[in-house]
This record gives structure tokens, sequence and C-alpha cells, in this order.
């Protein structure tokens, strides 16, 4: 059993399948340097932290190595003589060629990918004619229709294991330090109480507050959903009829979309999804990057905006309301290419996932699949009175505001907004 963003023992069918497999089954995680090199901090205690959560659950029967998974899985099943190789199916860019060179090298030992991090897997909810959908709500109406599987029943315990300790030249290292401090608990016995949490005090209510930063009323699920912590069909299992429950609901059916996107698409997790905005004129000189900078830090003198900025530099977790804001800011304000600001989200957020990421930046930058209409530009001040009504987030994050240490507004918001019109007018 091959981990992977399935970092949990409830709700995984291929542990179930490989238990069926043979009478013993070896569990392990392969920390590839390509990933850690791509992760920032924050995303790598949290993957740390759930593997030693992992790892006192299974009475410290958890083999974690380092390598490329496609030398380092066959080496392990060739040391156990395992029968098969079974895992969730990943299905992002960078998974599948990974799975494609693993199943490759592992010749005629079966490799066995079972279920996946979604309620509906990418590709399963099409149009009639086979194609995929590129509007959220069709997409909504039919991802609801095709449904998904209860939880399933899984669990292991020791004796059902294979020891590491008795694999010669196991390869295995002890699981990394965190780098960094986090503002969450990582892991699944982490995630069920905190989903418990809010079931009971803020599930009722989500509808009506989800947008409201200054409450702290959100599930917070989403980094135990990257790391598969819990599985979204846990969630799913616990939401009735209310609104509340439905409005959730949509923001699962949300990140099925993206994934679904971008599994069509690849090629759309760093280029505009829709080419016809190619050609927008985008700042990108010497003082471009210093706005770039400015915004990173919380100083643009817009209190929400730098509110939410230092949440995310802080805390590595940003209020979605104020990302759609950011986001805003950055690409209609400044003028500058989304794609620096989602890497920018990538370095910082806990939860950072390539599909929601990225093609949340595109939203909110108008070039993506149902995006906001490229006029809609976001007004910081507007928005600041609608979902922080009281200053309440802005007081927690920028503590300076309303005196002499806090920045005047760095650009003129009505005049940016004309320009951003201007550009995408010439095109």
């Amino acid at each position: 059993m091959w981990l992977r963003r399935d970092l949990r023992l409830g709700d995984l069918p291929p542990l179930i399948a490989a238990q069926e497999a043979a009478d013993a089954v070896l569990i392990c995680f392969v920390v590839d340097p390509r990933l850690e090199k791509s992760s920032g901090p924050r995303r790598l205690s949290f993957l740390f932290d759930s593997l030693r959560d992992l790892d006192e659950q299974l009475s410290g029967r958890l083999l974690v190595v380092r390598g490329r998974p496609d030398e380092e899985i066959p080496r392990l099943a060739r040391a156990v003589d395992a029968s098969s190789v079974h895992v969730s199916e990943d299905y992002s860019p960078f998974g599948r060629r990974r799975d494609g060179a693993v199943a490759e090298a592992l010749g005629d030992t079966t490799f066995e990918a079972v279920g996946s991090p979604y309620l509906v897997s990418p590709g399963r909810v099409t149009k009639s004619d086979g194609e995929p959908y590129k509007v959220f709500t069709p997409y909504f109406k039919q991802w609801r229709s095709h449904g998904w599987r209860a939880p399933a029943s899984s669990s292991v315990s020791a004796t059902d294991l294979v020891d590491p300790s008795t694999i010669k030249r196991s390869g295995r290292i002890k699981i990394p330090a965190a780098p960094t401090e986090l503002s969450l608990p990582a892991g699944e016995r982490a995630a069920l109480q905190r989903w418990r949490t809010f079931v009971d005090d803020d599930l009722p209510g989500y509808d009506d507050d989800r947008d409201r930063p200054d409450l702290d009323v959100t599930s917070r699920m989403s980094a135990y959903l990257k790391f598969g912590n819990i599985h979204p069909r846990t969630l799913a299992a616990d939401l009735g009829r209310s609104k509340g429950a439905q409005a959730y609901l949509r923001e699962l059916a949300f990140r099925d979309f993206y994934a679904d996107v971008l599994y069509h698409w690849p090629k759309s997790a760093w280029h505009n999804w829709n080419s016809q905005f190619d050609d927008i004129a985008l700042d990108t000189d010497k003082s471009a990057y210093e706005r770039f900078d400015t915004w990173k830090k919380g100083r643009t003198g817009f209190p929400l905006v730098d509110a939410g900025m230092r949440q995310l530099a802080e805390s590595g977790f940003m209020h979605n309301r104020v990302r759609m804001l950011t986001a805003s800011f950055l690409v209609k304000d400044l003028h500058l290419p989304w794609w620096w600001g989602a890497q920018w989200f990538l370095d910082q957020l806990i939860d950072g996932d390539m599909a929601s990421n990225q093609h949340g930046w595109q939203w909110a930058a108008g070039t993506g699949t149902d995006a906001a209409p490229y006029f809609r530009v976001f007004n910081p001040d507007t928005q600041a009175g609608r979902f922080d009504p009281d200053g309440e987030y802005v007081k927690r994050w920028v503590p300076e505001y309303g005196s002499d240490d806090y920045p005047d507004p760095m650009v003129d918001h009505k005049a940016e907004r004309e320009e951003a019109l201007r550009r995408f007018g010439e095109i």
C-alpha cells in the first residue's frame, strides 16, 4: 500500500484491496525530492506531521523512504516479494506521469489504483456527447445526478502489517522534523475532530456566514482534504438538506470541478485556460516586481487586501473571500501576471492544491473556465464594508491601520480599474 494524497486509514478503498490481495500488507510513503523542492515549508510540515500521526496509529509500522518512486516502489516490492502494489488514483498531470513510470518499472507486479481524492473522479462527469464541462453550473447538476459511494469501511491492525524492521536494507528514514510550526494540527485524528466540531457548531449557519473573514466559522478542512487526512465522502455523509449543508456540498463540487478541468486541460496549470486572453498587456518590468513585493508584504494601503496577505504570510491560510479579493487586486489593480500570485500562494498555503489554486486564480483573472467576467473588478473598500463590517478582521491582522505607520493606497483603484478595462478592450 503506497500512500500519497491519502494519509489516513479510514475510508481508504486501496487499503481494503491490498488486504484482500495478501495476508500481510506493507504500508509505505516515498518522500519524493521533486515534491520536497516544490512544496513550501508549511505544506512539508503538514505532510510530515500527518505521517507521524499515521505512524502512531500503525504502532511504528509505517515505512518512510526517500527517493524517486519509480525506483523505490519496485525496490520495496522486490524486497517483500509483493504480489501487487495498491494506490489511490492520482489525476494530476505530475501524478499521472509518476504513476505511469512506476507501473512500467514494476514489470509483472500488478499496479492497482482504486478510488481517488474526490467525491466524483475527474473524467466521470461529462456532457451527453462525452465532452468535458467548461461551466460549473451544468457540471454541478450532472455531478449531483452522478452521485458517489458511501464511505468505505477500512481499518487495519499492526498484526496485519509487514514490520519494516524485518526488511533488509529497507532504506527507511526517520520522518523528517517539521520545518515550521503550523496554525493547524495535522493528521487523520485532527481532521475528524475538526470536522465534528464544525458540523456541531458552524454548519447550520454556513450559507449565511461563510463569506465573513471576521467570523471563524469556516470548516478549515481544505488542508486535510489536500493531504487526504479525510475523504470528502466522510464529509458528504454528514451533510443533510439544510441550506448550510447544501452550500458546503457545492464547495466540494467546485473542488471536483477544478480537478476535472486540470485533468482534461493539463496545460491550464500555468497557462490561461482561455487562450483568447494570452495577448493582454501585463506589467513585468522592475517596478512591477516592486509592486509585487508590496502586495506580498501586505503594505498596499488597502486594509482588507493587506489583512489577507498578512494572514497568509503568518498562518499559511487565507479566507476564501479574501483570496478572491487579493487575487483580483494583483491582476486588475496592479496588472501583474496571475501566475506570479498563484506561485506565491502555493509557496505559502498549507492547503496549496494545484487544481483549486490555479483555477481559482484564473477565475479572478477572467482567463479560466467559468471565470468572473473580465469587467468584474473587486473594489477593496466595498468588499471590506460588506464582509468585514466592523473591521475586526483588519484589526487582527493590520493593527497599525489608522495610524501614521500605515501606508497610503499604492494605487488609485478607480483609475486602475479603468486601465484594466482598457487593456481588456485592446484584445
